[in-house]
């Protein structure tokens, strides 16, 4: 992963865990939710997109658990806002996209969940992941849950 940014509104914290996971996956792959309004210690990925604006290669941290079917779960619920993340609107303009778990890179395909599937997965990460649970409550559009799968 190079040449790549980080979004300018990501705050310090998250900025400082983007930049330790980029030099070592593994000890950063856990990360310490209280900064988030969580508790414990929480599995991290990395997700490398292209911005539909910019066109600059950017990258995010964002929790995730593995879906069961060799795909890793994550939430697209930017805190509840009224508006989906960015990361999810370049994702949607470009497919192509990296991903980062622990030491493990590759390029993935991500698939938004709905019905059933979707239901069990944010059952799943609202588990895991308390907060997510109010953002729901704070907005009315639907949270995205998304599966990303190796390629």
């Amino acid at each position: 992963m190079t040449d790549i940014k980080l979004p300018d509104y990501l705050p310090s914290w998250m900025s400082d865990h983007v930049n330790s996971y980029l030099a070592d996956g593994e000890a950063a792959h856990l990360w310490d939710a209280s900064l988030g309004g969580g508790v414990g210690m929480l599995t991290t990925l990395l997700l490398t997109t292209k911005g539909r604006k910019s066109g600059q290669t950017l990258i995010i941290p964002l929790i995730y658990r593995p879906s069961g079917d060799g795909g890793f779960c994550v939430i697209a619920s930017k805190g509840g806002a009224a508006a989906h993340p960015a990361w999810f609107l370049n994702l949607q303009a470009n497919q192509e996209i990296q991903v980062k778990v622990a030491n493990d890179e590759f390029k993935a395909v991500a698939k938004v969940t709905s019905g059933d599937e979707r239901e069990r997965l944010w059952k799943l990460m609202a588990e895991y992941f308390a907060p997510y649970t109010s953002y729901k409550a704070a907005t009315d559009r639907e949270i995205p849950v998304v599966v990303f799968y190796p390629a």
